[in-house]
């Protein structure tokens, strides 16, 4: 004889995935939603290490997550703080790697208000 608990266990997993299944993806909705914001298209998957978004001048690598880590919120605070009319960013350096090699990190906000689709063509 089955094991009620166990039938029970495997109903809700099936029923979670479709429930998975029937609604979008969510970091599909992020890289359109991106797409969108920054005049570009989303290219889907591919199957090849593409962009998720590009636009005349730009190719973006989107990467959706739960949560960021709260340093990195932090770090963002921190630099928005002190930057009166100036761009805000923050630089990220792995310690022992080379400068050039470093990370931007801006919030999207600034980025639209500074680079944004009126100031973005290219040439």
């Amino acid at each position: 004889m089955s094991n009620p608990k166990h039938i029970s266990e495997v109903l809700n997993v099936v029923r979670a995935d479709i429930e998975r299944k029937r609604r979008p993806t969510t970091w599909k909705q992020t890289e359109r939603q991106i797409a969108r914001r920054l005049g570009g298209k989303r290219l889907g998957a591919t199957g090849q290490a593409t962009a998720d978004v590009v636009s005349d001048w730009l190719s973006v690598e989107v990467k959706h997550r739960r949560k960021l880590p709260e340093w990195l919120k932090d770090a963002i605070t921190q630099a928005k703080a002190g930057a009166g009319e100036r761009l805000a960013i923050v630089v990220l350096h792995q310690a022992g790697s080379r400068h050039a090699d470093d990370l931007v990190l801006m919030r999207l906000a600034d980025f639209e208000e500074w680079f944004g689709e009126v100031n973005c063509e290219k040439g």
